[in-house]
């Protein structure tokens, strides 16, 4: 189930809730019935790897150059 973040809008404190899908956004704290709204988080990206397309992709013959490209004209 995902995870949502919500700001509490009278104390500014973030918090974590499990929801489904299809839910309908929380308006105010299930607990303490705080006015909350949902705040969209960028997700985690990690690249991986010694470079980017051109070194971690490279063709068979070990150069790092992808097939019929030609650098050197």
């Amino acid at each position: 189930m995902p995870v949502y973040v919500y700001k509490g809008l009278e104390t500014g404190e973030y918090y974590e809730f499990e929801q489904g899908y299809h839910d309908e956004p929380y308006t105010q704290h299930p607990e303490t019935g705080e006015p909350i709204k949902r705040i969209i988080v960028p997700p985690a990206i990690i690249f991986k790897g010694s470079g980017w397309h051109i070194k971690d992709y490279a063709s068979s013959n070990g150069k790092g150059k992808s097939e019929g490209s030609n650098s050197e004209d």
